[in-house]
């Protein structure tokens, strides 16, 4: 949905109607998570899925009713080409469960950012703004709990502080992105108690950053932090302005005050060295050992099965299904004796997209992130203050999500996609239209349907793989894991969960059809091949 640039008449309150939407499904997709322990990192990602697809398609939908005619501009059309690569490439997949489900987490992403640079267009950009900030504050602040002991019943105990997002990354990424728009709402704020609210906030998330000991934050963080200080301090002249000086400082001092508390307050989380965080601090950077050394072995590796499927790449979600084509002796981050042996994504969203979309993909989506970070540094530097100020933010985002992306995954994840997106379609500038390229009334009507009809497959599926998690919460019965496979026919946890309690009934005939299914999900995969093997030795 490309930039609106003719709403019709009696568009705002549709507009206002997509902005509660956004800011609701924002905080939403916070605390979204269940608690069924067997399901790992689903039990939080499917909820936060759910909440996006939702979000996206009605947002977007009341978007498009509102306008007389779109006009794209250059990083609409780049964006839709990333779209379109995309859906091209789920439909040469091998697992289109997988597919299915990254495709549909991609076209709600980008639904997010086209409804929230429409809404930002009609005059409620900066409440917006305001509720993004706050999301990743909240995300922080669903770590401190965990971590302080005050509350664990979603929270993933092996990966604290996790909180809602199940890993201790995945939430330091996260609340990592939230600190721009918050300092951002510090600076723009109209009265003193705004003001401290924001201090606050950093001091929230600046203690739950430094607990998580996440690597990738740290170094986004003080990546962001240098831009900041250099194009707007020193070189947008914005540390002359007495006041933003002065808010500047109390943030800094806010930030430091969390970090002080986060060392000498005593928490629940257990460490095995006794110098876990000065342990990370040394290690920000280290490539020879540990996780540094396994991540260039799995990027090697996964480099290699883009030059395989260069055009489409594997499809969508499909990399841990072709990962074992390529591993190699000793790569630590695949485990053949495991009956999943990989993580679901790369350790890096930049790999993920090259393996899985193609090159032609990710070309279109970089070109698409430049022609909007280079409009905004341009803007940083002839804008007025508030200008220049939301194009400092939005650049920051985007140095946060480029570092951490180089490290983990985060656009690979339903609510850092949705703060990300929402955030930039806020802050981007409107960038020059292609009016022969508009879309009239007929084809908006169209669009809005199609829209509707997919978040409604989406938010299905996601409320099916929910119902799946509920109907199986560990009970040793065959019949509850079967009604848990129909549910969800796609989950190959699930599928050898059943072939396995089969088998250990002595029913060789049952257990072979559901390990079948499961070699059918993941091919490469040796752990169904065991279980039909085993079967045939009885």
């Amino acid at each position: 949905m490309p930039d609106d640039l003719h709403p019709s008449s009696g568009s705002r309150p549709a507009h206002h109607a997509a902005l509660i939407l956004l800011q609701a499904g924002a905080l939403a997709s916070v605390v979204a998570a269940l608690p069924y322990q067997l399901f790992d990192l689903d039990r939080h990602s499917v909820p936060k899925e759910l909440v996006l697809h939702l979000t996206a398609a009605a947002a977007a939908a009341l978007c498009l009713r509102a306008s007389r005619r779109l006009v794209p501009t250059i990083p609409d059309l780049c964006l839709a080409g990333f779209l379109l690569l995309s859906t091209l490439s789920a439909l040469a997949a091998s697992n289109w469960w997988l597919a299915f489900r990254a495709l549909g987490l991609t076209l709600s992403s980008l639904l997010v950012f086209w409804s929230a640079r429409a809404v930002t267009r009609a005059g409620f950009g900066r409440p917006l703004l305001r509720a993004f900030a706050l999301a990743g504050v909240l995300g922080a602040v669903t770590g401190l709990l965990q971590a302080y002991g005050l509350w664990s019943a979603l929270a993933a105990v092996n990966r604290a502080p996790g909180g809602t997002f199940g890993n201790r990354n995945f939430m330091a990424h996260y609340a990592a992105l939230g600190l721009p728009l918050v300092v951002l709402a510090a600076l723009e704020a109209r009265s003193r108690a705004g003001y401290l609210l924001c201090v606050l906030g950093t001091t929230l998330s600046g203690a739950a950053l430094f607990l998580t000991r996440s690597r990738a934050a740290w170094l986004a963080l003080g990546a962001s932090a240098v831009f900041l200080a250099i194009e707007g301090i020193w070189i947008g002249r914005l540390g002359a302005d007495r006041v933003v000086r002065r808010r500047l400082t109390g943030l800094g001092i806010g930030a430091l005050a969390g970090i002080v508390a986060a060392v000498v307050l005593p928490n629940t989380l257990d460490w095995r060295s006794n110098s876990p965080y000065l342990d990370t601090l040394r290690n920000v950077a280290d490539y020879r050992s540990g996780s540094g050394y396994g991540r260039l072995v799995q990027f090697r590796n996964t480099l290699r099965l883009t030059a395989r499927h260069p055009l489409l790449g594997v499809g969508p979600g499909n990399w841990p299904v072709q990962y074992p084509d390529v591993t190699t002796a000793a790569d630590p981050s695949y485990d053949a004796a495991a009956t999943m042996p990989t993580n679901p994504w790369p350790s890096s969203d930049w790999m993920a997209l090259l393996s899985e979309r193609g090159v032609a993909a990710f070309i279109l989506l970089l070109l698409g992130g430049v022609t909007l970070v280079f409009p905004a540094w341009q803007r940083v530097r002839r804008g007025d203050r508030r200008e220049a100020l939301q194009s400092l933010a939005l650049i920051a985002m985007c140095i946060v999500v480029a570092v951490v992306g180089s490290f983990d995954v985060a656009l690979m994840l339903p609510a850092p996609a949705l703060l990300f997106w929402g955030a930039a379609g806020a802050l981007a500038p409107g960038g020059h239209a292609l009016p022969r390229r508009a879309v009239g009334q007929a084809g908006i009507r169209r669009l809005a349907t199609a829209v509707l009809a997919a978040g409604s497959l989406l938010a299905i599926r996601s409320g099916l793989q929910m119902a799946a998690m509920a109907v199986y919460t560990g009970q040793a019965r065959v019949a509850v894991l079967e009604r848990a496979a129909r549910l969800d026919p796609g989950s190959y946890r699930i599928r050898m969960m059943l072939a396995g309690s089969w088998i250990a009934r002595g029913r060789c005939d049952r257990g072979r059809v559901q390990a079948a299914a499961a070699a059918r999900l993941f091919p490469r995969t040796a752990a169904p091949r065991v279980l039909i093997r085993s079967c045939a030795r009885r």
